[in-house]
């Protein structure tokens, strides 16, 4: 065979092609690992020297925050607007909230119940609200608008399905909607600050009879004259019945959903809660600084009706529940406590303190033949706490009683300007 060779000298040497081709595989391997630990070398370099590189940068670049701004008075701020919060942060990761100016508030609608630094106080409070902007104005203007972008970087503009109508008639979020950063979230049903208003006025009808002619009316344009029965399931105490009913859903949103740890020092406070202000909220966050877990238990209508009248509470039960669940400083409430504190209740929920305000609508308790925390006091977990604030929910219905007609001149002002919403809106529309 042409090639070959012959002879024991010249034999083919059958171990000597396969002993090469392994050098040079091997050779082969050799290479490509010297030159795979030089790149990754290399690389190592490049991402520990030199950390500034644009391509690196990016891919441990965060994803950035989605941003959502929602204004409003939030005048006798409630569940309603609570919810309206919720919603709003649900559409982003951080919400930035505006308050509007008093003078904002009295050129638009009319005079404000609570001043700025209250409502302030209670938005600062909500547990969805990352920011608040003071004395935001009341329509969005197009300087307005680009502060919000350019300044604290706002993706988009949150308002609920609700008109919100400027004197002249005009929709105050026309320029967030024409810019396409407008998202919209639906309205609370059953609550509105108009409608609370005609349940304070309830609650002082014993009045002469000129000024119950007047209050009378009052009650139609606020309450549409309806009171709570038994027979609807109330109290019998005279309260307005509430449009709300509450869910486990809505209850579940409302809560932290997780509760105190194993060595937790948890402290209780309870009252009624009614129409949740400023007081409620810094005599809250004062309870809450003394421990670990605040828990808080709000007191059934008929004890409230018991112990301050046949026509409170003015909120009922479920309502205040969740304005008080809204709170930051809340981790817990106890919806329908008893009036006594007792020595079950004390070791069911591991309760470490009690406390108590010094501001409150019942303050001689201790003079009392059955003192709600005489079993707390016996075992010397009583404090008392300086309340912050000198407001109670009676302070609120005097607001009101003062200058009632310049609140009915308010809502009457609401209900004209959304009415022309309405009507403008129809004809457009066509209907």
């Amino acid at each position: 065979m042409k090639g070959a060779r012959t002879g024991t000298t010249g034999s083919v040497d059958l171990d000597a092609g396969p002993s090469e081709n392994t050098q040079r595989w091997a050779r082969f391997v050799a290479t490509c690992l010297i030159g795979g630990l030089v790149i990754g070398i290399s690389v190592l370099g490049l991402h520990f020297g030199a950390p500034h590189q644009p391509s690196l940068r990016i891919w441990r670049r965060k994803k950035k925050p989605v941003r959502v701004y929602m204004d409003g008075c939030f005048d006798m701020m409630h569940y309603g607007h609570c919810n309206a919060l919720r919603q709003a942060r649900a559409l982003g990761d951080q919400l930035v909230v505006g308050v509007v100016s008093d003078s904002e508030i009295i050129a638009n609608k009319g005079p404000p119940v609570t001043p700025l630094n209250e409502r302030m106080i209670m938005v600062n409070a909500v547990k969805w609200v990352d920011e608040v902007i003071p004395n935001a104005p009341y329509a969005i203007t197009e300087e307005f608008m680009r502060k919000l972008f350019d300044e604290y970087k706002i993706d988009y503009i949150i308002h609920g399905d609700d008109p919100c109508v400027l004197p002249d008639g005009t929709d105050a979020y026309a320029l967030a909607k024409k810019a396409g950063r407008y998202k919209q979230i639906k309205r609370t049903e059953g609550v509105s600050s108009t409608d609370i208003v005609g349940r304070m006025l309830l609650c002082v009808r014993e009045r002469s009879i000129s000024d119950n002619q007047n209050h009378s009316s009052l009650q139609r344009q606020f309450s549409h004259g309806h009171s709570q029965k038994l027979d609807d399931g109330g109290s019998g105490t005279g309260t307005r019945v509430s449009h709300f009913l509450p869910t486990s859903r809505r209850i579940v949103q409302f809560s932290n959903g997780k509760g105190p740890g194993p060595d937790a020092r948890i402290i209780y406070i309870d009252g009624a809660f009614d129409l949740f202000h400023a007081g409620h909220v810094e005599i809250l966050k004062h309870a809450r600084s003394m421990g670990d877990f605040l828990l808080v238990g709000i007191h059934t209508d008929l004890t409230v009706s018991a112990n301050r009248g046949a026509h409170r509470p003015i909120m009922n039960l479920h309502e205040r529940s969740l304005s008080v669940l809204a709170c930051r400083y809340v981790d817990e409430v106890i919806i329908g406590a008893p009036w006594e504190v007792s020595k079950d209740m004390i070791t069911t929920f591991n309760i470490s303190l009690v406390v108590h305000g010094t501001v409150a609508e019942i303050n001689d308790f201790q003079k009392r033949d059955c003192n709600p925390y005489a079993v707390p006091i016996s075992m010397g977990i009583f404090k008392i706490l300086d309340s912050p604030l000198d407001i109670t929910t009676t302070t609120i219905i005097r607001r009101i009683v003062s200058n009632h007609e310049a609140y009915q001149k308010r809502n009457e002002k609401k209900a004209n300007s959304e009415r022309r919403y309405y009507e403008d809106k129809a004809y457009i529309l066509g209907d």
